[in-house]
């Protein structure tokens, strides 16, 4: 498989602020509102992530904790994480936000799931079938919510 194949994106316009919509995907407490995938079951509040480094604990919908690694951010515009067992090496995918402000009060939210690196053979079904339609899902979902937000 080539690596172009193991990055999906998608990306659309929301009617809202950049902090309004950053707000929601940067509180895990928020994001089994908006998934897509219909993945994330819970998040304990408090864990608003600050910086490159935090950890944040998320109950998956098997009933198994995960903790996600923050590797990119820059509150406002971009966060990304690796998710991995609690206690564990994350295996290698990542999942990423972009926002890009117009000047019309509404913003450019991309999201990216990149798996170039996963290398946890029993992972590889379950990240081949991550479609820039499931995360348009999500794109939609946190649109919804962010839209009656602003």
């Amino acid at each position: 498989m080539t690596e172009q194949a193991r990055v999906v994106s998608a990306e659309r316009i929301i009617a809202a602020q950049p902090e309004v919509i950053f707000e929601l995907i940067a509180d895990p407490s928020q994001q089994p509102r908006w998934d897509g995938n219909d993945n994330l079951a819970e998040a304990a509040p408090g864990q608003r992530v600050h910086k490159t480094g935090d950890v944040f604990v998320m109950r998956i919908t098997k009933d198994q904790l995960r903790e996600n690694h923050v590797v990119e951010f820059d509150e406002g515009r971009r966060i990304a994480w690796l998710p991995s067992p609690v206690g564990e090496t994350p295996p290698g995918h990542l999942w990423r936000w972009e926002l890009e402000p117009r000047g019309d009060g509404s913003t450019i939210v991309r999201h990216t799931y990149d798996w170039t690196a996963l290398t946890d053979e029993k992972r590889m079904v379950r990240a081949r079938a991550t479609t820039a339609d499931s995360l348009r899902a999500s794109i939609d979902r946190l649109a919804a919510l962010a839209e009656t937000a602003a």
